[in-house]
């Protein structure tokens, strides 16, 4: 029987099969992606087979269908392992704050190459905006953040999880796709995932007064159907996470995921340029000329650097 991984309990996986039921699965067997060790085998949005043992009333997952993308990190350990956050999708929107808390830009880099790299669309949404109305500064500093963004060719929308600003125009854009949801703890995703789906009722919790930090209200990644969509919508929320470790990078492959990296790339003297000291490096000249972002190419060193370990946090 063919089925849908939609939620990871921990100690096991609830799937939606082709009939529309859902069975409490565990997993049979060992699966691998390309040799790497990962924390978790099966990832919420894995298309898998399952078998049921009537005698014993179990389900058990026994084969994944070729994933035809994913979104994964470095564990949080700074180990070698790898950690799925789902699989199989159309779109991936990362939800930063810009204030309370604070999402840095070496974070939304690396998840956004991350999604490059495995050619998923990203939708940067940035919440709380009703936080920043009265405070100019703030309000520069968006308006920053969004121009950044977009000139580079990412699609950015402004949202309020408090007040429904930018919702319906979120919505617009989750039609027909299954969609990961994702970002640091504390940036009001479930907030967010409440107003686009009132019946989910996911728990959410108050910020860190001490450290201005969000506390893990998501405990395991879950799929959820958007209601009231002209297509079948769905979207998947995964635990807050505080640092992105990337995994699988090529350091002569870093550059493709930055796309102004990539363009500006084509002059370099030489093809194989990190640019990193090389002469006639077309990227750092752009760098010094203000065409690249210094925050953008400081993250692309940080990404070449992540073989050390302590990083990207």
């Amino acid at each position: 029987m063919k089925g849908i991984v939609i939620k990871n309990t921990g100690s096991s996986y609830l799937v939606r099969t082709e009939e529309g039921s859902v069975a409490d699965c565990k997993v049979k067997g060992h699966f691998r992606l390309k040799g790497l060790r990962t924390t978790n085998p099966v990832a919420v949005g894995d298309e898998v087979t399952i078998t049921t043992d009537p005698s014993a009333e179990k389900s058990y997952i026994t084969d994944i269908t070729p994933r035809r993308n994913y979104i994964i990190r470095r564990s949080s350990n700074l180990s070698k392992q790898a950690h799925i956050l789902a699989a199989n999708l159309d779109a991936v929107c990362l939800v930063v704050t810009l204030f309370h808390p604070t999402t840095s830009t070496t974070f939304i880099d690396r998840f956004l190459a991350t999604a490059e790299a495995y050619q998923i669309p990203a939708i940067i949404v940035i919440n709380k905006t009703d936080l920043l109305a009265d405070d100019p500064e703030a309000m520069e500093y968006l308006e920053g953040i969004t121009r950044l963004y977009e000139s580079i060719g990412y699609m950015v929308v402004h949202v309020s999880g408090k007040t429904g600003e930018g919702i319906p125009a979120l919505r617009d854009l989750l039609d027909g796709k299954t969609t990961l949801f994702s970002g640091n703890s504390g940036v009001g995703k479930s907030t967010l995932i409440n107003r686009l789906i009132p019946d989910a009722n996911l728990a959410t919790a108050a910020i860190s007064d001490i450290h201005d930090t969000g506390m893990h209200t998501t405990t395991f990644s879950e799929m959820f159907r958007l209601p009231d969509m002209p297509h079948p919508s769905y979207i998947i929320d995964t635990p807050g996470v505080k640092g992105f470790g990337t995994i699988e990078f090529d350091r002569h492959e870093v550059g493709h995921f930055f796309p102004e990296i990539f363009r500006a790339s084509a002059d370099c003297r030489f093809g194989d340029c990190t640019h990193t000291g090389e002469p006639g490096c077309a990227v750092r000249e752009a760098v010094e000329n203000h065409y690249i972002s210094e925050s953008r190419y400081a993250s692309y060193l940080s990404i070449l650097g992540d073989d050390d370990g302590e990083k990207y946090r």
